[in-house]
């Protein structure tokens, strides 16, 4: 197997790789359904335990038939650990909670409640919501934090992985599930900008074992850089049969940048976000012709609130076939916008998302015959 070829065999269908898989955070990608989902050629979402866990509740995803019926999505779901919200919430307002060896403590001030995410509790959570790929409890840094914390992130976010395994087999073997029907444990690779780091985690999570793996920690620098060389670095540090995860990655250039480096997989709420404030994805090209990594023109921006498309009877993109280039004029859906109708959203999702589709269909070497199922 080659980097970035092939397809990953999960249990709710394969994947075919590279894949942009959108944020539906709290079960939902905002502004659009399931059925439009498919016909953008989303193949599959990344959903939020530590969100999960609060909002509808896991016992409440449980009594719905699990994430996949809740949500209407037939398609592979992967589930990120809730490692992310560390960060978000606590290195940015201690207030808000503290990590401790034992996990997470978040305290919701809104409620006065203490919720404790331990890495068995993100296994079992996510084991109980039907996920297709499961990630582990990591502790997330900016590239910027000094070394030490650094340190101490791979140490925690290495001690986590192989608690959160361990908790994974003794799920599976208390189920008797078979080795085919189990879904598959990412661990991520924390370090910051420091190589040893990153070499340290890297090796000791694959001594552990996993069916892939994830580039941990913000993949911006404070300028808002993607930080190429750390994650080619950290790509080549993980055997090529192994898929791997830029997690977080969504702008459509670092995109192109991380698969030329190796990367399979990215999630981002990055194109949906652009859709609903106005950023709109197109190609410079009416058949654009990519290779991994390529530089050049072949982005563009049309932002709807310009006036100059106050009366473009044009599509977005007459390259577009997806349901809003297909219905409605450039000038049809600035008015939505304009009145803050909902219709816009939707519609201007789509296409987002249809892009990020075509951008990897773009991105996509010749395949050969062999697969990528793990470990």
């Amino acid at each position: 197997m080659t980097r970035n070829q092939g397809r990953l065999r999960l249990l709710s269908g394969d994947l075919q790789l590279p894949a942009f898989l959108p944020d539906a955070t709290r079960g939902v990608v905002r502004s659009v359904d399931s059925a439009d989902l498919r016909e953008c050629g989303i193949q599959a979402l990344v959903m939020n335990t530590f969100h999960l866990m609060q909002h509808p509740g896991s016992s409440t995803v449980r009594a719905l038939g699990g994430l996949h019926e809740m949500c209407d999505w037939p398609l592979p779901i992967f589930t990120d650990s809730g490692g992310f919200q560390a960060y978000s919430l606590i290195h940015e307002n201690p207030k808000q909670g503290r990590i401790t060896g034992n996990g997470l403590i978040i305290h919701q001030q809104s409620t006065n409640r203490k919720l404790q995410l331990t890495p068995e509790k993100s296994v079992q959570l996510q084991v109980s919501f039907g996920s297709d790929v499961l990630f582990c409890l990591d502790d997330c840094t900016h590239v910027d934090a000094p070394y030490h914390e650094q340190e101490e992130s791979v140490q925690r976010t290495v001690e986590w992985a192989r608690r959160c395994k361990q908790e994974f087999l003794r799920l599976m073997d208390e189920r008797r599930t078979p080795k085919d029907r189990r879904p598959m444990l990412f661990a991520v690779i924390q370090g910051g900008g420091a190589r040893d780091l990153r070499e340290r985690c890297a090796r000791e999570l694959l001594a552990i074992g996993f069916d892939g793996y994830g580039f941990g920690g913000w993949p911006l620098d404070s300028r808002g850089e993607l930080l190429e060389e750390i994650l080619s670095y950290t790509r080549q540090l993980i055997p090529d049969q192994f898929p791997m995860h830029a997690l977080g990655v969504g702008h459509p250039r670092s995109i192109a940048r991380c698969a030329s480096f190796g990367y399979d997989l990215f999630d981002s709420a990055l194109p949906t976000r652009d859709a609903r404030h106005g950023r709109l994805y197109v190609f410079t090209a009416t058949k654009p012709s990519l290779s991994p990594g390529v530089s050049g023109d072949w982005l563009a921006f049309k932002h709807i609130s310009d006036l100059k498309y106050v009366k473009s009877a044009e599509p977005i993109s007459a390259a577009c076939d997806c349901l809003c280039c297909r219905s409605v004029s450039l000038g049809y859906l600035r008015h939505l916008f304009k009145i803050g109708d909902t219709l816009y959203m939707r519609l201007a999702t789509a296409h987002n998302l249809r892009f990020m589709s075509q951008l990897m269909s773009c991105l996509s070497s010749p395949r050969d015959d062999a697969d990528q199922t793990g470990a």
